[in-house]
């Protein structure tokens, strides 16, 4: 059974199709709320161990809706949830005919967070998003990663197909959207090359992320993120989101980087785009073309956007670039 509120309102809904059957109250975990727009709806799925993922869904279009249009599920990175996605990309999407679901991984957001200080590992969130495809999606759907939600999916696809047991627990993909992902052998090449190439902006990285500081520097949070036309306001209300939306860190880092790389994938079963933003400033140009070359398919690069490129000032611009590919894959 999973869980969908409208307005003030938590319902519960058939695990199948997400269909209202009954109403409860649920607590709200985030202090800074994030208002849904028209036509989202925030709903619960509950995952084998009893915990309940937060899911923001934006149905397609009827009226640009065709048969050919797959899902999109979108897996959100380290201090977002799902909300990064409905601001812009959901409303983008779903105009166009795709069905979207927008996931808040445990400890993020409105999800459940499970007993141990960290969030989870590689294994959990893919089996988690595994486990949401299988009971409420009825077609194979494109996966969307950002940042660390690609690594997630980069473990996901890397089970898939790999013998009939995880066949069945890792649904088929039509393909997959890595956004600015961190690459398959994780962040610590990234952290060396800046170290020795960048020292500035090294310093800055360890500070803004794993020290938090953009918590509380609205000037740096816009260096880490996002462009340097984006207005302070703006700025500030997507800090105060991230501040909440990260109750627990989404791994044990040192854990994580001991077991990558992500293992090769000879053979890969489902097309994949690589996109990348220019001014990124925490995936550099070699940490794009390391994961585009790890799945042999040339890099995209987006001009004129940062790391956060579903929120920042030119958004559209990655979109219409997914957008474009998309409609490729369907013919």
């Amino acid at each position: 059974m999973a869980v969908c509120v409208s307005g003030s309102h938590t319902l519960f809904v058939n695990r199948s199709n997400l269909k209202t059957v009954a109403v409860l109250s649920r607590e709200k975990k985030m202090r800074v709320q994030y208002d849904l727009k028209q036509g989202q709806s925030r709903n619960f799925h509950e995952l084998p161990s009893g915990l309940s993922m937060e899911v923001i869904v934006q149905k397609g279009a009827e009226k640009n809706k065709n048969g050919e249009c797959p899902p999109l599920v979108f897996v959100h990175g380290s201090y977002h949830a799902a909300w990064c996605w409905a601001e812009h990309w959901l409303p983008f999407f779903s105009s166009s005919g795709y069905d979207c679901y927008a996931l808040s991984l445990l400890g993020q957001g409105e999800s459940d967070s499970p007993a141990d200080s960290v969030a989870g590992t590689l294994e959990t969130h893919a089996r988690d998003v595994a486990d949401f495809i299988c009971r409420n999606i009825r077609s194979p759907p494109v996966l969307v990663g950002h940042s660390f939600g690609g690594l997630v999916i980069q473990y996901y696809i890397f089970n898939l197909g790999s013998d009939k047991l995880k066949e069945d627990l890792y649904p088929k993909l039509k393909g997959a959207v890595l956004v600015c992902s961190v690459p398959p052998s994780g962040n610590s090449g990234i952290v060396w090359r800046y170290i020795f190439t960048k020292p500035i902006a090294a310093f800055k990285v360890t500070r803004s992320l794993a020290a938090k500081a953009f918590q509380t520097s609205l000037s740096l949070c816009k260096e880490t993120f996002f462009s340097t036309t984006m207005e302070d306001h703006v700025v500030k209300r997507y800090q105060e989101l991230m501040k909440e939306s990260c109750r627990m860190p989404l791994f044990d880092l040192r854990k994580l980087n001991a077991s990558l790389p992500v293992p090769s994938v000879p053979n890969c079963p489902i097309e994949i785009l690589v996109l990348g933003a220019k001014d990124d400033f925490i995936v550099d140009a070699e940490g794009l073309k390391e994961t585009a070359k790890f799945y042999g398919v040339p890099p995209l690069c987006v001009e004129a956007v940062a790391h956060d490129m579903m929120l920042d000032v030119s958004w559209e611009k990655g979109a219409e670039v997914i957008l474009s590919w998309l409609n490729g894959l369907e013919k």
